[in-house]
C-alpha cells in the first residue's frame, strides 16, 4: 500500500533520469526483445531483472555480462546468488557498469582542457521467497550513481515483483513494478527529475509435447499513449502527428513478443521482437530492415551456461552481447539447496 504513492509521483513520459536503467543487462533479457518478466529460467541474470524470478536453485550461480555498444561504450554486469535456509530467502548482489569512455572536455569557448571519463553504475540487493506452491513474491533496493566530468547524480530505486508458476501446464505470469525511487542528490543546476518507472506484466507458454515456447510482454501499463508527438520535426519532415487516442498502433506499442525453441536440454534459442524499438528507430522511407527484433543462443551445462544475444536498433546497426553463468558451489563444494528448475 505504501508503494502506490510513490506510483502516483513517477513521470509518464519524457523527463526522467538515470535512463541507463532501461537497458537490458544479460544476453538472455536481450535476445527475448528486452523486456520479459516471465520466461523461467536458471539464469540469474533474468533475476536480476524481475526479482520474483529469483529462487533457490540459483544458489551460489554468478552471472557475468559484457555488452558491446557503440563508439567504445561498453556495459559490464555481475549478479551472484545466495539462498540462506534458515530465513528460506534468496538473495542477489548485482553491479551494473556502464562506461562511455574517453570524452574532450572543453570550457564554453572551446579551448580543451582534457579529458573525462563519464560512467553510470548501480548496485542491487534483491531478495526472494515462496509463496504456497505456486508464488513467488521478490523486491530489489537500487542503489543508483551517475558522474559526468563535474557533474554528478546519484538515486535510489526498488523493484517489486509477484510470478506465478505452473509447472505442469508449463505457463508461467509475473507482474514487476520497476524503478520506483527518486534522486538523491542532482546534477548541479538541474531541476529536481522522476526516474524512468515501468509497469509490466507478461506470460510464458511452452506448448505440450514440443520444443517451441513463447511470452507476451506488456510494459508501460501506466501510461497508454507512448507515441513521441514532435508536431513542428512531423510537419517539417512529413510525418503525420499523432495524440493521445485510441489505435492498433498505441496499443502494440506496449507489447514485446518472444519465443523460445528448445534443442533437447542443453541448447536453447530465443527470439523477440519489441515494436516499441521498431517503431522509435523508423527512419522515415528508408530500409528498416530487422530493426526491433533481436536473437540469441544459449550453452546450458550441469556447471556452466554461455549464452549470446544479438539486439538490431537500425537497419545496419546491432550489438551483441556475451553472458556467463558459473555455479560456484559445483567447483568449490559450497553446497547445492534447491532443485533444478525449469521445462
Amino acid at each position: 500500500m505504501l508503494l502506490v504513492n510513490c506510483l502516483q509521483a513517477q513521470t509518464l513520459g519524457g523527463n526522467t533520469v538515470f535512463n541507463f536503467l532501461r537497458l537490458p543487462n544479460t544476453p538472455q533479457l536481450s535476445a527475448l526483445g528486452g523486456i520479459n518478466v516471465s520466461a523461467p529460467s536458471n539464469d540469474i541474470g533474468l533475476a536480476a531483472n524481475n526479482p520474483a524470478l529469483l529462487t533457490p536453485a540459483m544458489h551460489t550461480q554468478m552471472n557475468a555480462a559484457f555488452n558491446a555498444f557503440y563508439d567504445g561504450i561498453s556495459s559490464s554486469n555481475l549478479s551472484l546468488g545466495y539462498h540462506h535456509r534458515q530465513l528460506n530467502t534468496t538473495f542477489l548482489w548485482g553491479l551494473n557498469y556502464l562506461n562511455y569512455g574517453d570524452i574532450q572536455q572543453t570550457d564554453p569557448s572551446g579551448n580543451l582542457l582534457g579529458n573525462f571519463r563519464p560512467v553510470d553504475w548501480t548496485m542491487q540487493l534483491s531478495a526472494s521467497r515462496k509463496y504456497l506452491e505456486r508464488w513467488q513474491y521478490g523486491m530489489a533496493l537500487k542503489f543508483i550513481h551517475s558522474g559526468y566530468g563535474l557533474y554528478k547524480a546519484s538515486g535510489l530505486a526498488a523493484d517489486v515483483g509477484v510470478a506465478y508458476s505452473d509447472t505442469a501446464n508449463s505457463f508461467s505470469a509475473s507482474v514487476l513494478a520497476k524503478n520506483m525511487g527518486t534522486q538523491l542528490k542532482r546534477y548541479e543546476g538541474t531541476d529536481p527529475a522522476d526516474l524512468p518507472f515501468d509497469l509490466q506484466a507478461g506470460i510464458t507458454k511452452r506448448l505440450q509435447n514440443s520444443p517451441f515456447g513463447f511470452s507476451v510482454t506488456l510494459h508501460h501499463l501506466h501510461q497508454f499513449d507512448l507515441a513521441y508527438n514532435d508536431t513542428v520535426f512531423n510537419n517539417a519532415n512529413g510525418y503525420s502527428n499523432s495524440g493521445s487516442k485510441f489505435s492498433f498502433d498505441n496499443i502494440f506499442r506496449h507489447v514485446v513478443l518472444a519465443g523460445n525453441i528448445y534443442l533437447g536440454d542443453k541448447v536453447e534459442l530465443a527470439f523477440g521482437y519489441n515494436y516499441l524499438r521498431r517503431k522509435e528507430l523508423n527512419i522515415g522511407n528508408a530500409g528498416n530492415g530487422l530493426t526491433g527484433f533481436s536473437m540469441g543462443v544459449s550453452l546450458v551445462l550441469n556447471k556452466l551456461q554461455v549464452r549470446y544475444a544479438r539486439s538490431q536498433y537500425q537497419n545496419n546497426t546491432a550489438y551483441n552481447q556475451f553472458g556467463l553463468n558459473l555455479s560456484l558451489n559445483q567447483y568449490f563444494g559450497l553446497g547445492k539447496w534447491g532443485e533444478k528448475i525449469g521445462w
